[in-house]
């Protein structure tokens, strides 16, 4: 199914200011292209295109510290640690994305699914967020390498859409003992080879699917969903200074809530 310059706005904002949320964007996705009446392999080649596009805005808002972490990585021992916990955080949900995840979207990439993973990762986020303030971790570098092997076990929830990768991440975080500041940045981190890893694997899968005439919403949709993003992450980050994730965790319950309404009522 062909997608409309509109569309791709649409799809491109939704996916900028849900992706690093604690609200799931993959849920947010379908939910707003069910809205829209799009189906099919081309709107999810076009949905891994704008996911690609939004960690361009992460890399870009920390591109100081990325460049200083690979460009020591030979003379910094913080810096391997850091590179290290990255990458044993990524590992679990490629592994299991890898076996599991055409399995995952033919039986759950549906409303109702997606739905009752909100509600019910909202619950858990109300009941994680207390322990935030006897968080013992505030620094990247003081991050232990079993915490961050955790925390990819973590992230690996969000295989089930509606879950959100950037929530089970920092549900993650502070239940391991990081502040709030530090889960949210973590989950950010996390997201750059995942993200990456995922939009690079789709891309070679799809790459049929992709034709002269999508140029235009593609560009569309990426260009929105990468300054959206960018928002996002520096409001984001600036809230939950002074804030807790009570927020998105409510908004998580009511919005599933209805969803659920919606459809039994249809």
């Amino acid at each position: 199914m062909d997608i409309s310059a509109l569309a791709a706005l649409v799809l491109g904002i939704v996916e900028g200011l849900t992706e690093f949320l604690p609200v799931s964007s993959t849920g947010h996705l379908i939910l707003a292209s069910s809205a829209l009446g799009l189906t099919g392999p081309k709107v999810l080649a076009f949905e891994i295109i704008i996911q690609g596009a939004a960690i361009l805005a992460v890399c870009w808002e920390y591109r100081r510290l990325l460049w200083h972490t690979t460009a020591s990585l030979a003379t910094d021992p913080d810096s391997r640690r850091f590179a290290l916990n990255v990458l044993l955080g990524f590992l679990p949900l490629a592994l299991l994305g890898l076996a599991f995840q055409e399995t995952i979207e033919a039986k759950l990439f549906h409303p109702v699914p997606v739905a009752i993973a909100l509600v019910i990762g909202g619950i858990a986020i109300l009941i994680v967020d207390r322990r935030a303030s006897r968080a013992t971790l505030d620094a990247v570098a003081a991050v232990p390498v079993r915490s961050a092997l955790l925390l990819g076990l973590w992230q690996a929830l969000a295989l089930i859409p509606g879950t959100s990768r950037s929530g089970a991440t920092i549900i993650g975080g502070v239940a391991l003992g990081m502040s709030r500041r530090l889960a949210t940045e973590y989950s950010f981190f996390l997201a750059i080879p995942t993200l990456i890893g995922a939009t690079l694997y789709k891309l070679y899968e799809e790459r049929h699917l992709f034709v002269a005439a999508d140029a235009a919403p593609f560009a569309i949709g990426a260009v929105v969903a990468f300054i959206t993003a960018l928002v996002a992450v520096r409001g984001f980050i600036r809230f939950i200074s002074t804030h807790s994730f009570a927020a998105f965790a409510w908004y998580r319950i009511v919005f599933g809530l209805l969803v659920l309404l919606i459809a039994w009522q249809a």
